[in-house]
């Protein structure tokens, strides 16, 4: 199997950036293309606060400034071939239609963990690429957040804890 393409969907969240370097490093790997994507669901005015407003009064637009956001993504020396995208569709439309029309290989995308009700009435972006994409997908969970020296001490003292 050989990745030509590779797409690196994000939203800038923590689990996203936990995604970046696996996405970079088999793209540095395989001399692949990576296409980062940001899906805003509608860029248009209603979704536009005041303060974004009055800036688009400014020469500088909304999309101009997601634009340069995206585009501040730290990637790692030697760069691969990098393509830069962002779509106003939902982000797993957005995800699923780039993969299609540019021919991706693989997307690599970070797993925001939801649980419990928001999870069962939504799904995970992640989880939903996952069953809809026609290539692979490699999902990054987040790592576990350390354990507060308080709730390790507290672990250590329930009478309930199992050896």
């Amino acid at each position: 199997m050989q990745f030509r393409t590779i797409l690196y969907p994000t939203d800038f969240s923590e689990p996203a950036q936990e995604a970046l370097p696996y996405a970079v490093a088999m793209a540095q790997e395989w001399g692949a293309r990576l296409i980062v994507l940001q899906a805003v669901e509608t860029l248009g005015p209603e979704n536009v606060t005041y303060g974004e407003a009055v800036s688009m009064l400014q020469p500088a637009s909304y999309q101009q400034r997601l634009w340069e956001h995206l585009r501040q993504i730290q990637i790692p020396e030697p760069h691969p071939q990098i393509e830069y995208m962002l779509s106003e569709d939902d982000p797993v439309t957005a995800i699923l239609r780039t993969a299609d029309e540019r021919d991706c290989d693989l997307i690599v995308i970070g797993s925001h963990g939801r649980q419990g009700l928001h999870r069962l009435f939504e799904g995970s972006v992640a989880e939903q690429v996952v069953r809809r994409a026609s290539c692979p997908v490699l999902v990054v969970k987040q790592p576990k957040k350390p354990r507060q020296p308080s709730e390790q001490v507290a672990a250590l003292e329930s009478p309930h804890r199992s050896l």
